[in-house]
């Protein structure tokens, strides 16, 4: 694998040191572990083996839905833990570690928002996401065809302010920039709760004590891990909590510039395979 070099005002003199105590790597998915055409890197098997052998702990941190993450990772996954949904809900082998639930009546509202926009020719839906599955109206193939990268467990619902699940957050896709109509019209949620956009067609509403930094430092409170021992990779708003939770915290190459400046050190792009690429060289393992 060849090697490549950092920005200098964030070089990492410490990379290529085999003794770095690191016990948890957590990495985003979209835009950061995946490429552009959504692809898994094929090296990720071996790492995850070795990461094993070492004793570290790797998890896809994502506003993807948990049986999405889940599948993506099918023969891996046993021990791994998933922070799912922008870390509304987190999962070890089956078992829930943590939620943070929205209420209904709060989902309702954002749901009934989104009917407003697109009844005033916003091409936007929202998909209602629960602990089971996620929900949602509109029924076009285009619409579908988005929903469906992100939530594996998707019903069509007649209306997806009664279904019955315990919900966890609400997220609107915008055929738009989402920045652009969508997001100011969800101005009046964001006193109490956060309205999150998290690329440039999604828009996530969850509480605002939900997100991935929150879900990574109870995990690090559970298992004695510090920051000091942790690395995250982001590359968007919604990872921004998270480069505080780790000593160890890299934007991508291709981030968001906000997020360029959060973060501590800088991996190449998701398209150069920098989230193993860095790990490889942090922790010195075989195969480079």
């Amino acid at each position: 694998m060849p090697a490549f070099s950092y920005e200098p005002d964030l070089t990492v003199p410490a990379l290529a040191n085999p003794r770095a105590d690191i016990r948890l790597i957590v990495t985003d998915m979209d835009g950061t572990l995946l490429d552009d055409a959504g692809e898994v890197p094929r090296e990720l098997g071996r790492v995850l083996a070795r990461l094993r052998q070492r004793g570290v702990l790797f998890s896809p941190a994502s506003g993807r839905q948990y049986a999405t993450l889940a599948h993506q990772f099918a023969g891996a996954e046993n021990g791994m833990v998933f922070i799912a949904e922008n870390g509304t809900y987190v999962v070890r082998d089956g078992v829930e570690l943590s939620s943070d639930p929205l209420d209904p009546a709060v989902a309702a509202r954002v749901a009934k928002t989104v009917r407003q926009l697109a009844d005033d020719g916003v091409d936007v839906g929202a998909v209602v996401c629960g602990k089971r599955s996620a929900y949602v109206e509109r029924t076009d193939e285009p619409f579908l065809a988005e929903v469906r990268k992100y939530y594996t467990q998707l019903q069509i619902v007649a209306n997806v302010t009664a279904v019955e699940d315990e919900i966890i957050k609400v997220a609107l896709f915008d055929f738009g920039p989402a920045a652009r109509i969508t997001a100011p019209a969800l101005e009046s949620f964001t006193a109490t709760h956060q309205v999150v956009v998290s690329s440039e067609h999604w828009i996530d509403v969850m509480n605002l004590t939900a997100n991935k930094g929150a879900a990574i430092g109870r995990l690090q409170r559970d298992l004695g891990i510090t920051p000091a021992q942790t690395v995250v990779f982001g590359d968007y708003l919604n990872d921004l909590e998270m480069l505080d939770a780790a000593e160890w915290a890299f934007a991508m190459a291709n981030a968001h510039p906000d997020v360029i400046r959060r973060a501590r050190y800088l991996a190449p792009s998701n398209n150069e395979n920098g989230v193993l690429r860095t790990i490889t060289r942090l922790l010195s393992l075989p195969g480079e």
